[in-house]
């Protein structure tokens, strides 16, 4: 399955939970799309409500189903709580460390801004967006692209960033400082039903 490009709004009013964890995909229609989407009220079967947390997560981190399905894979054979691994190990990933930081101001735009070359790990090129990020690791904008007027654009749109990362406005680099913790992460997300869905 291909991964989906279509508009995030959209997405996120079919699951009912805002993908890009802003709010903005649901403030003005916070009901399903099509003619009929104010009136569509349907009860999910126990199938169907696993099956939507799934693609909540999964389209929240951009991910398509075989990425997912191997993330889910690699938490399984972790040491501790499948679910809670899976966010970690989702969390780790290097497109959205950018976003976290402030360097991209979606997790699309942040996959974009590393297929493109301009982030740097440890001094390193890194162009692969599922590049999964150590702690204590280095997350920097290539010197050439400090300038990049849409990473500019999105550092001055920050607000705040996450306690699990730093960032120095200087030199426009952030570390990875530890595994974010479950509090940290978005409330709405229930992980044990990813774990149900794939494991029935």
């Amino acid at each position: 399955m291909s991964r989906y490009t279509g508009s995030a709004f959209k997405k996120s009013r079919q699951l009912g939970f805002s993908t890009l964890e802003t709010g903005k995909d649901l403030a003005r229609r916070p009901y399903k799309p099509g003619v009929h989407g104010r009136d569509r009220k349907r009860k999910l079967s126990d199938y169907g409500i696993q099956l939507q947390e799934k693609q909540k997560v999964r389209f929240m981190y951009g991910l398509t189903e075989k990425q997912f399905r191997k993330v889910f894979e690699k938490a399984t054979r972790m040491k501790g709580i499948t679910g809670d691994n899976l966010l970690m190990l989702l969390e780790s990933r290097l497109d959205n460390l950018v976003y976290r930081m402030g360097f991209a101001k979606t997790r699309r735009a942040a996959r974009q801004i590393v297929n493109h070359g301009h982030i740097c790990v440890n001094g390193k090129k890194v162009d692969i967006p599922s590049y999964t990020v150590k702690v204590g690791q280095v997350i920097s904008i290539k010197e050439q692209s400090k300038e990049h007027p849409a990473i500019k654009e999105a550092l001055e749109t920050v607000l705040n960033r996450p306690a699990f990362v730093s960032y120095d406005e200087k030199s426009q680099s952030g570390a990875y400082l530890r595994h974010p913790e479950r509090t940290e992460l978005n409330s709405d997300i229930n992980e044990s039903l990813i774990v149900e869905y794939y494991n029935r």
